[in-house]
């Protein structure tokens, strides 16, 4: 004969105390996590505006000597190092991501503000347009223009572009966990930042992020490869934006 197991009224009063706790416990840790993160947000605010306070005394003061061009390797470790750094959206339950993160876009009406990394589409020296990679310096609200360096160049390159030359890069990584669909999705035409470069170039997103801390897989459209892409290289989320372009036929 069997013997149905039945809990006693009360264990199932102390089982529901024990989960009351813990569910309070998690919240409280929760809570804390959050304002370490917004700590941290304030801690690098105050370290960028710090960083464009020196650029701009650097750029704009007749009695200091011009700038040293900053060494390649530097440059694209600090850019490695700005794409890791990049904070991870954490939503509440049921929060959808903000504009910038991952694939959200901006909204129509936003302006970036001084510092912000963006891809700015310029002309070149033998007149051909490119995307590059570059950091605002101002935003003229009665042109609607805003006033940009090339990153590549530290201020010796400046460029006034109008808003739709230029494409805010995220803020915040992108959950493949919780919020897939902040992601750029399989075989969707995007700009990607070419690896060891400043240039954004047409590509295909031929894997997306699996894990927080993973970059995309795409192919870059390079017509020294008979099907016209590249072999698939690795683009941090940081670098990696919406085509305005269309696609080539």
């Amino acid at each position: 004969m069997q013997t149905e197991n039945k809990t006693s009224p009360y264990y199932r009063t102390k089982l529901r105390g024990l989960y009351t706790t813990a569910k309070a416990d998690a919240e409280a840790e929760c809570s804390i996590l959050r304002h370490a993160l917004d700590k941290i947000a304030e801690i690098k605010s105050l370290l960028e505006e710090r960083r464009i306070a020196a650029k701009m005394a650097g750029v704009y003061s007749d009695s200091d000597p011009p700038r040293k061009t900053m060494r390649r390797g530097v440059l694209m470790t600090l850019l490695q190092q700005s794409a890791m750094t990049l904070p991870l959206w954490i939503g509440k339950p049921g929060e959808s991501p903000p504009p910038l993160c991952g694939a959200t876009p901006a909204s129509s009406d936003y302006v970036a503000k001084q510092g912000d990394k963006v891809a700015a589409r310029v002309k070149s020296v033998e007149g051909d347009e490119q995307w590059i990679l570059a950091e605002v310096v101002s935003y003229n609200h009665s042109t609607n223009k805003y006033e940009v360096d090339d990153i590549d160049e530290e201020g010796k390159e400046r460029h006034m572009l109008s808003r739709r030359r230029i494409i805010p890069l995220p803020q915040w990584k992108a959950n493949p966990e919780t919020d897939p669909e902040a992601l750029f999705s399989k075989d969707q035409l995007v700009l990607a930042l070419y690896p060891q470069t400043t240039c954004f170039y047409r590509a295909l997103i031929h894997t997306p992020p699996h894990r927080p801390q993973d970059d995309y897989s795409v192919l870059f459209e390079d017509t020294s490869y008979p099907d016209g892409y590249s072999p698939p290289l690795n683009v941090a989320q940081r670098y990696v934006v919406a085509c305005k372009e269309n696609k080539k036929k």
